[in-house]
């Protein structure tokens, strides 16, 4: 099978072009809230409790998201979230930035995301046939980490050549080409009526993941890993007080981690998948974790990109692999409450470890935050290795 396969079917083209610009647009707005927001308040407290906002929605949300995402039609799910962050686009876009202003926005853009992920994930097998699958997984992931880095390199470049207000209305403009894109993918639910119904039903996501034992290890390592290791939360605090640089380098410390998964994704797609893949997704955490900590003690700007680069690596391997052991061992109708649920996952680790590491450097400074996050998650690594026998054997054939 080609590289390339995914490309020639019309529906993933306009899928991926859709997932692309609505990541893109977010990143540069996580860059520009995050800078008005430190430099009104110069609070580590305010940067952090900016993942609060973000995950409460999904919290609250993602399993009523998941039901809906396996009972309705996910294109009209999809293009309906749409709407609601064009709407927080403009807000943000037309209005002043004050503190609370802002987290309101970043709600709203959470409660979207909260509905859009598990169909826009859900609806994957749907466009491309099986044997295209893990490809499509490997060439989503390089999209979104493309988006990744560009999204806050130019954000970075706006914020040092303009303000912030530019880059908001950036926002607005992917958020529209998202809108068109998502419109026109011509695949329609399949199978709703057979969804149950009941509060029982919202619960199904939660009790496959709790009898799939490899699927609950994956996901949980996942969790714990980077909701101990992240250090995106903090980057203003890096960029301005520790390695005393301006906003375009904020822009490049949020893209680094980005241009280190795009290389690993697009190394996994033409090298094709991990054999031994329980192994290999324990290590990457280990990896992400030394690297962490090489971050936090470099007072390098050149040195912090590259470790950033190197927690790139090391997750869009995790990623992946954990991505395709959900996709594939999921059932069609189950899969949005499936997705769902580990949406919940993603959540807590990045947002809750936004949190947990604005906190911790409020109170400790925000080197200890960050090497005692990487330390963690070599932990929680060695700990999920001596208590998951079904992830240490873990193969992809």
């Amino acid at each position: 099978m080609s590289a390339y396969s995914s490309f020639r079917i019309r529906d993933y083209r306009f899928l991926l072009t859709g997932a692309f610009f609505s990541n893109f647009g977010f990143q540069m707005t996580s860059v520009a809230a995050s800078w008005d927001l430190y430099t009104q308040t110069k609070s580590p407290m305010v940067l952090g409790n900016v993942g609060l906002v973000q995950v409460t929605p999904f919290l609250l949300l993602s399993l009523w998201a998941g039901h809906v995402a396996d009972r309705l039609d996910r294109r009209f799910v999809m293009a309906m979230s749409q709407v609601a962050y064009l709407a927080a686009a403009l807000a943000l876009a037309l209005s002043s930035h004050s503190v609370f202003w802002i987290y309101g926005c970043l709600l709203v853009t959470a409660t979207a995301r909260a509905f859009q992920g598990p169909a826009r994930g859900a609806i994957l097998p749907q466009i491309v046939p099986g044997e295209a699958l893990g490809n499509a997984i490997t060439w989503n992931s390089s999209a979104m980490e493309t988006a990744n880095v560009s999204g806050p390199a130019l954000a970075g470049l706006l914020l040092a050549l303009t303000s912030t207000r530019t880059v908001y209305w950036m926002q607005v403009a992917c958020t529209v080409i998202t809108l068109i894109s998502f419109s026109s993918i011509s695949v329609r639910r399949q199978g709703a009526h057979s969804v149950a119904r009941g509060a029982g039903a919202f619960l199904e996501g939660l009790r496959y993941l709790r009898d799939n034992k490899l699927i609950l290890s994956a996901v949980s390592l996942d969790m714990f890993g980077v909701l101990f290791g992240g250090a995106t939360a903090l980057l203003p605090i890096f960029a301005v007080d520790i390695l005393h640089a301006g906003p375009a380098a904020l822009g490049w410390l949020r893209a680094a981690p980005s241009i280190g998964a795009v290389l690993m994704a697009v190394t996994q797609a033409h090298y094709g998948r991990i054999t031994n893949a329980g192994p290999a997704l324990l290590a990457t955490v280990v990896g992400f974790g030394l690297a962490t900590i090489g971050f936090a003690f470099s007072r390098s700007l050149w040195l912090s990109l590259l470790m950033l680069v190197l927690t790139g690596v090391f997750d869009n391997v995790s990623v992946v692999l954990r991505h395709s052991l959900v996709q594939v061992g999921t059932p069609d109708h189950l899969r949005g409450r499936v997705l769902a649920v580990n949406s919940i996952f993603i959540s807590c680790s990045n947002q809750l470890g936004a949190v947990e590491s604005g906190w911790t450097a409020a109170w400790l400074g925000a080197v200890p935050s960050v090497w005692m996050g990487g330390v963690a998650s070599i932990l929680i690594a060695a700990a999920c290795a001596a208590i998951s026998p079904q992830l240490r054997r873990w193969r992809q054939e």
